[in-house]
């Protein structure tokens, strides 16, 4: 276990250290949880375009749920393992480059890249039929989001693949509960979307 957690450090340092000083203000803005606003009114509006309001709801429901369910998850992780982030591990953040705001005491799992993975697995999902080339803009957008963290000094690339491993899961796992709603709840021509 050791092997793995200096390993992960050393992919850290490495990762971490490829960022610059010009580029540091994009990877802010892009881990910022506001400045995805635009893109999500964006996938608000196309899912009302091809669903109709009452489907929205209910995607706007399941994805709250699922935001906090993966949010909450890695709280509980995170105080459970108490691995501390390497923007406070002796050893590693003399090396590293700190570029966020603020650190955190404990990183394991990354809560961004849960979030963003789980909402982009879902939202694919969703979106597979009408719109198949979204899959790859979200996936990407998640990649990008999950880097983020690595980039700012405040998560592990371990932290971050896990996080990203448990919000394709709940994805998966809200999307099922989304089909399951949508027919309990709406007529049938409606729960097919």
């Amino acid at each position: 276990m050791e092997k793995l957690a200096e390993l992960d450090r050393e992919l850290f340092l490495f990762l971490n250290n490829l960022g610059t000083e010009n580029w540091d203000w994009l990877w802010i803005a892009i881990s910022d949880k506001w400045m995805a606003i635009p893109l999500y009114a964006l996938l608000l509006y196309l899912i009302f375009r091809k669903f109709g309001w009452k489907p929205t709801l209910i995607t706007m429901l399941v994805v709250a749920l699922l935001i906090t369910a993966t949010d909450q998850l890695a709280n509980l992780f995170k105080h459970g393992y108490e691995r501390p982030r390497p923007c406070r591990q002796e050893g590693v953040m003399e090396y590293a480059r700190y570029v966020a705001e603020r650190c955190g005491r404990f990183g394991y799992f990354s809560a961004h890249a849960a979030n963003s993975t789980g909402v982009a697995v879902f939202l694919s999902l969703l979106f597979r039929k009408h719109y198949p080339k979204l899959l790859v803009f979200l996936l990407f957008w998640a990649v990008v989001v999950s880097y983020s963290r690595i980039y700012l000094g405040v998560h592990y690339p371990g932290d971050v693949l896990t996080g990203m491993a448990i919000g394709a899961v709940f994805g998966y796992l809200f999307h099922l509960l989304r089909k399951y709603l949508s027919k309990r709840l709406l007529p049938k021509d409606l729960s097919e979307a």
